[in-house]
């Protein structure tokens, strides 16, 4: 058997993470957006209301994966929308004939 180890994040992916959720999106959908397991998420939203989140010691971020980070999340958020859009529009397309 293989020893798993765990997966460490930066304070500022747990940040953002949390900025997710609180600008709005549930943290089921933040979770799969970022592929993390939705108990994680939930634990760090806790944590950053308690003012107790930290993060893994790393080497710093650069502005262009910060950018990479942000745009990835923005863009869950903008098919999570189309998807919503679809799915209406197939209903009121039904219910038209």
């Amino acid at each position: 058997m293989t020893k798993t180890s765990r997966a460490r994040y930066t304070l500022e992916f747990k940040q953002e993470a949390v900025r997710l959720v609180e600008g709005g999106q549930s943290i089921a959908a933040a979770a799969r957006t970022l592929r993390v397991v939705d108990q994680t998420l939930f634990n760090w939203v806790k944590a950053h209301r308690q003012g107790k989140l930290t993060g893994a010691e790393s080497k710093p971020v650069s502005a262009e994966q910060m950018e990479i980070s942000r745009l990835r999340a923005e863009l869950a958020r903008v098919k999570m929308e189309r998807d919503i859009l679809e799915k209406a529009t197939a209903y009121f397309a039904r219910g038209s004939i």
